[in-house]
């Protein structure tokens, strides 16, 4: 598993810790799920709603037996859960997935899924798939032969969607071998282990046209990039959230460097324009590994994350896009932490809190036989 990397390695057990931006397990699957009628703990996973189904696929779990390493998840394995019954269903995928992943990124644009980008056993990459879910049987399918320059291998990013394109931003992964506009702030600590060429930070955006299947960036003149202020472009990070509402690509926190900023912007996703809005003192603290849920037209739910000082977090917030206003956000769950989970916004306000981890998954110390993933819970939020 790799944080920020958010994160960090595993060294030896005698040795300090080192913040190196990637904890992995080894090229270790799962060769069957776990329990039969739910799926099994996870961290790392990604979800998505179609209709009134959740899709979740991916991520890891930690081994019950002390000195195991993690294990990804069955690639071919999709769970869903139907947000009206209550009742998890397990799916096996067919098609050329090429294997097993923590931290990808995974959108929903009219029913189908688009799994991009990721973390194995062997580093990064950058292949992106589709999965059609509402067809007789679900089959991978990766997405080849697409123009333009693809972005570089990365896991931890983030997505909007805007007419019909899938607008990637930020990430922790290698440098790119061609030029991307943008910031790339190598970690220098990354190649310290595991034999890594070097991994870091980036500010890069990738537009993928699902329409002409081409990749574009802004360093290309198919869009008016011109309205960018580099001053108020966002610093590189990885493991942050992004939220889609209207027209704006809302980013909230994320870690760059040895820091979990607490920063919100937006992008106009039809002036290309970046917007820095204030966070209160008051506000939510900075944090990484947090989700950023959409749950009206003008209303995005925060819950959770990994502070600076490494700080599992269970506080809530709403935040009122059209006053630039935070609120605290009560509910029932504040003594089950978690980081590196999943929400889904559900048909009635609902927002659908899965699998993540319960304690510091960065530390040597975490205990790998108690329950430190957790199933799913339900925040109520009616709009």
């Amino acid at each position: 598993m790799d944080e920020d990397e958010e994160g960090e390695e595993e060294e030896d057990d005698d040795e300090e810790e080192e913040e190196v931006e990637d904890e992995q397990p080894l090229d270790t699957e799962a060769s069957e799920s776990f329990e039969l009628d739910s799926p099994a703990e996870r961290s790392g996973h990604i979800a998505v709603v179609d209709r009134n189904i959740m899709y979740v696929w991916g991520g890891y779990k930690n081994t019950q037996n002390h000195g195991f390493f993690d294990l990804y998840l069955p690639r071919n394995e999709i769970w869903t859960y139907n947000m009206e019954s209550g009742v998890w269903t397990k799916h096996v995928a067919g098609g050329n997935l090429h294997t097993s992943m923590s931290g990808s990124c995974g959108v929903c644009v009219d029913g189908v899924l688009y799994l991009f980008g990721g973390h194995h056993a062997r580093g990064n990459t950058n292949r992106i798939y589709r999965l059609p879910l509402r067809a007789p049987s679900l089959v991978w399918e990766e997405m080849r032969d697409l123009k333009g320059l693809p972005p570089s291998c990365k896991d931890k990013l983030g997505c909007w969607v805007q007419k019909n394109k899938l607008i990637f931003f930020g990430g922790y992964g290698y440098a790119a071998k061609e030029p991307h506009q943008g910031t790339f702030e190598y970690d220098e600590s990354s190649s310290l282990v595991w034999d890594s060429p070097g991994r870091g930070w980036n500010n890069h955006i990738h537009i993928l046209d699902l329409e002409t299947s081409t990749w574009t960036n802004n360093s290309f003149n198919f869009f008016n990039f011109s309205s960018f202020v580099p001053g108020n472009t966002p610093s590189p990070r990885a493991a942050h959230a992004c939220a889609t509402v209207g027209n704006r690509g809302y980013v909230f926190g994320g870690r760059y460097k040895n820091y979990r900023l607490n920063d919100l912007y937006y992008i106009d996703l039809d002036t290309w324009e970046w917007h820095e809005m204030s966070v209160p003192q008051q506000g939510p603290v900075g944090r990484s590994w947090h989700s950023f849920t959409p749950v009206s037209p003008d209303h995005i739910f925060l819950f959770g994350g990994f502070t600076t000082d490494r700080e599992t977090l269970s506080d809530a917030w709403l935040y009122h896009v059209s006053k630039n206003e935070w609120k605290p956000f009560k509910h029932s769950h504040t003594e089950r932490p978690r980081l590196w989970h999943t929400a889904c916004s559900g048909p009635d306000g609902e927002v659908f809190v899965f699998g993540g981890c319960a304690n510091n998954l960065l530390s040597h110390h975490r205990a790998v036989s108690c329950k430190s993933y957790l199933n799913k819970d339900t925040f109520l939020y009616i709009h």
